[in-house]
C-alpha cells in the first residue's frame, strides 16, 4: 500500500513543469503572432484590389449592355439591382451583393472620375480616412499596384 501512495505522487505533473510548458507556449506565442498580423494586413490590402479589379470588370460588362457607366447616385448598387430609367440593364453583375472593404468600409464610387474617362473606386483603407500610409494607405482604381 505504501509503494501504490509513491507512484501516485511521482505520475503526477508538477508545478514547474507546467510553468515551463506555459512559458515556452507564451514565448512561442510572442514570436510568431506579430508575424501573422502582418501577413494578415497584407492579406486584406490584397483582397481590396482584387475587388477593385472585380468592380472594374463589373462596370466594364455594365457599361457594355448599357452604354453608360452608373452615375455617383447609382452608385456600386448599380451592378446588382436596375437603376430606374435604364432600360438594357442585362444584370446583376456581381454574384452577390456589393461587399464592404476588408476593413468594413464602404467603398467610394465617383462618375464621372477625376482620374480618367472611368470611374474612381477607392477604399480609404485600415483607418477608414483619406491618405495615410501602410495599411491606412488609399486603395484606388485607377493606380496599377
Amino acid at each position: 500500500m505504501n509503494r501504490k501512495r509513491k507512484d501516485r505522487r511521482r505520475s503526477g505533473v508538477t508545478l514547474i513543469e507546467m510553468l515551463v510548458v506555459v512559458t515556452i507556449i507564451a514565448l512561442f506565442a510572442a514570436l510568431v503572432a506579430p508575424s501573422m498580423f502582418k501577413q494578415s494586413d497584407k492579406a486584406r490590402v490584397t483582397a481590396a484590389r482584387v475587388q477593385l479589379r472585380n468592380f472594374v470588370g463589373a462596370l466594364g460588362q455594365y457599361k457594355l449592355d448599357t452604354g453608360v457607366f452608373p452615375t455617383t447616385e447609382q452608385g456600386l448598387q448599380a451592378l446588382r439591382t436596375a437603376p430606374s430609367g435604364v432600360t438594357s440593364w442585362q444584370g446583376p453583375y456581381l454574384p452577390q451583393e456589393v461587399p464592404m472593404d476588408p476593413w468594413g468600409h464602404a467603398y467610394i464610387y465617383k462618375y464621372p472620375g477625376e482620374h480618367g474617362d472611368e470611374p474612381d473606386i477607392i477604399s480609404y483603407g485600415a483607418d477608414g480616412q483619406q491618405g495615410g500610409e501602410s495599411i491606412n494607405a488609399d486603395i484606388v482604381s485607377w493606380k496599377s499596384q
